[in-house]
């Protein structure tokens, strides 16, 4: 579950949906960060994508792909026009002593990231246009599956990856929080921005800014709350909606503990100095 920020308003319009064995995904132009218990095949159709597996970071797009181990943290998120990838879900039991999960496992150790020769890209563009026409076929989503499962290990070569930044870049964190501070910001989606898991993310942004992600993004909220309280065009009722509080009373609490003073008395205070 994501630590959330604030309780406002969510600006996440992913839904949750059946586990299929291959789907067609457009992927958000804003980092997402997950994981689960089973491994993923990822590889890119149209566009660019960042992805950020267990710290090792990479794009995918047109001829590219990734292999997510089961229980992988990882971020992702679109970066060049629309991002549109194919997923293999490997979530099913394959047939007793295939090996495939194990083989896919052992590859991903090595070569997290990949490359596809042209051979069987053309094939992954034929069954990919074949879902678009029918993206509720399940038989069709199964056979894409299985197909390219039994042929991906002839036709792949490892690409290597990039370490992640050991630390955080708060200019880009600062950049995220203001283009989204009307809305509910979790820890998750903070994390996400500079492509790295919740957990890792909340332990270094701890260690080197002294504070948690939440006091992190209370502090900018009323920062800019008090940007617009001097700028004098909105009420205190719009400010608090503003910046990202579910009501002007929660907003005049956490103000009031931060600055020692309330909004309306900031605001006098403000008009005076004027």
């Amino acid at each position: 579950m994501n630590t959330v920020i604030s309780d406002h308003k969510d600006n996440s319009d992913m839904k949750v949906s059946a586990i299929k064995p291959a789907e067609l995904v457009t992927l958000p132009s804003e980092m997402n960060c997950h994981d689960h218990n089973y491994t993923q095949i990822v590889i890119g159709l149209r566009g660019e994508a960042d992805f950020e597996i267990e710290g090792h970071g990479n794009r995918i797009g047109p001829g590219k792909g990734c292999i997510v181990s089961s229980c992988s943290g990882h971020a992702f998120g679109g970066v060049v026009s629309q991002s549109d990838i194919l997923v293999l879900n490997l979530c099913a039991v394959p047939p007793q002593g295939s090996g495939v999960i194990d083989r896919i496992n052992h590859l991903a150790e090595s070569d997290m990231y990949f490359y596809l020769d042209g051979q069987i890209q053309r094939l992954i563009k034929m069954l990919s246009d074949e879902m678009k026409v029918s993206p509720d076929d399940e038989l069709l989503s199964q056979a894409c599956n299985d197909t390219l499962m039994a042929l991906l290990q002839r036709h792949i070569k490892g690409m290597g990856y990039q370490r992640g930044i050991p630390r955080l870049d708060l200019n880009v964190i600062d950049r995220y929080i203001e283009k989204h501070i009307a809305y509910r910001i979790s820890v998750a989606q903070l994390a996400g921005s500079i492509y790295l898991g919740e957990s890792q993310f909340h332990h270094l942004f701890k260690q080197q800014t002294g504070v948690t992600p939440h006091q992190y993004v209370l502090s900018k909220r009323i920062d800019i709350a008090k940007s617009y309280i001097e700028e004098g065009r909105y009420t205190l009722g719009q400010i608090a909606e503003l910046t990202g509080f579910s009501a002007q009373s929660t907003f005049a609490h956490v103000f009031s503990r931060l600055q020692g003073i309330s909004p309306s008395q900031y605001k006098k205070h403000y008009s005076v100095q004027k």
